[in-house]
């Protein structure tokens, strides 16, 4: 059970941010004025929210959100396993560059948006995701009906 809440998280967790770049591919910058406000609060430089650069990221985003959540619903085999791993590789790394930024080791601007968010969202979420991401990676099959693992992360039918 407690795999398939964690699943579930994660795949909520890619689907917004996959939404929001849906939403930003539009041309609209909420939660921000304008799109160089965007950029400095989500990546903290400037640079393109245009169509070109976000429906890819949201494409990648929406795919692995499925992904995670067949892997955790015992469907899909090694590919949504292979997918699930991705994402905790790529989920941690994020968190730790964010670990960076926040000691001041990787560049940011000081007065942007971007440091407070990074410090109290992004990497506690990417952090907190990437761990959850590589425990449900580990688990080569997950119950279907139970949602059980014993101690070494393998499925329990019931």
């Amino acid at each position: 059970m407690r795999n398939k809440r964690a699943g579930t998280a994660v795949a909520a967790l890619l689907a917004a941010d996959g939404l929001a770049h849906l939403y930003w591919a539009t041309g609209a910058t909420w939660p921000a004025a304008d799109d160089r406000a965007l950029s400095l609060a989500v990546l903290g430089i400037e640079t393109s929210f245009g169509p070109r650069t976000v429906l890819p990221l949201a494409a990648v985003l929406l795919t692995a959100a499925t992904a995670v959540l067949a892997h955790t619903r015992g469907r899909g085999g090694r590919a949504t396993r292979a997918v699930t791993a991705a994402v905790a590789a790529g989920l941690t790394v994020r968190g730790l560059a964010g670990l960076g930024w926040a000691a001041g080791l990787l560049p940011s601007p000081p007065d942007s948006p971007f440091r407070l968010l990074n410090l109290a969202l992004y990497t506690p979420l990417c952090l907190t995701a990437g761990w959850a991401a590589a425990r449900l990676a580990r688990t080569a099959r997950l119950a279907r009906t139970t949602g059980s693992t014993d101690t070494t992360g393998t499925a329990v039918r019931a």
